[in-house]
């Protein structure tokens, strides 16, 4: 299978808002579920891609995932310091798992952000074992250090991982 990384069409946003939402709720990374405030941010891809870069992975015309690239300076930052880029919202299809589509993704955005800045910043969730490894096998270090809770007052951690580049 060759996967191909590429710019998202807007014709795929639906598809890939889904995807996206579906992995979040299938893995149990959101707090409240199907009522989750979190889960329109999710499915919103038109906004993103109004503020980003959003990629998609794609073999022989399936959509298999897909990652939102953040530049340096990018509003949709959360973590990123000057000069860093930043990977949010990586999702790949429950039936396209273990085929190489999520590390194909994130060797995608670390490409991107080598030609314009210093470092590429993510954050994960602590359960999150299978991403947690891909990322280490490109090279990130966790940064505990910059670990954040995004609900002010709640004990929900996000964890941050970096890569200088």
């Amino acid at each position: 299978m060759d996967i191909v990384i590429r710019a998202a069409e807007p014709a795929e946003y639906e598809t890939l808002g889904e995807i996206t939402a579906q992995a979040y709720l299938q893995d149990g990374l959101l707090l409240f579920g199907e009522s989750d405030w979190y889960l329109e941010e999710l499915r919103d891809v038109p906004k993103r891609a109004a503020a980003a870069d959003v990629l998609t992975a794609v073999a022989d015309d399936t959509v298999l995932g897909t990652v939102t690239f953040v530049p340096s300076g990018g509003p949709l930052a959360d973590l990123a310091r000057p000069g860093e880029a930043e990977i949010r919202m990586l999702a790949v299809a429950h039936t396209a798992r273990g085929r190489g589509v999520g590390q194909a993704l994130v060797q995608a955005c670390v490409e991107r952000a080598s030609a314009t800045a210093t470092g590429i910043v993510l954050c994960t969730q602590p359960t999150m074992h299978t991403a947690h490894r891909i990322y280490e096998r490109l090279g990130f270090t966790r940064a505990p250090e910059r670990d954040w809770k995004p609900i002010p007052g709640d004990e929900f951690t996000l964890l941050a991982y970096t890569l200088t580049l």
